[in-house]
């Protein structure tokens, strides 16, 4: 998934999925300077989210 996709998929802003992305608060990984996401990964810590 792109940002974009995970800012919509999230209900965020695209300001603040980059800035979750970048302190490492959701899942993701950078490939030739833009960042991707696993759906997985997000629905894993979807899961945590919820648990605290």
């Amino acid at each position: 998934m792109t940002i974009d996709e995970v800012a919509d998929y999230l209900k965020l802003k695209l300001k603040t999925a980059y800035h979750l992305a970048a302190k490492g608060d959701i899942p993701g990984f950078k490939v030739g300077g833009s960042w991707r996401f696993r759906r997985s990964e997000i629905e894993r810590w979807i899961r945590k989210q919820e648990q605290k």
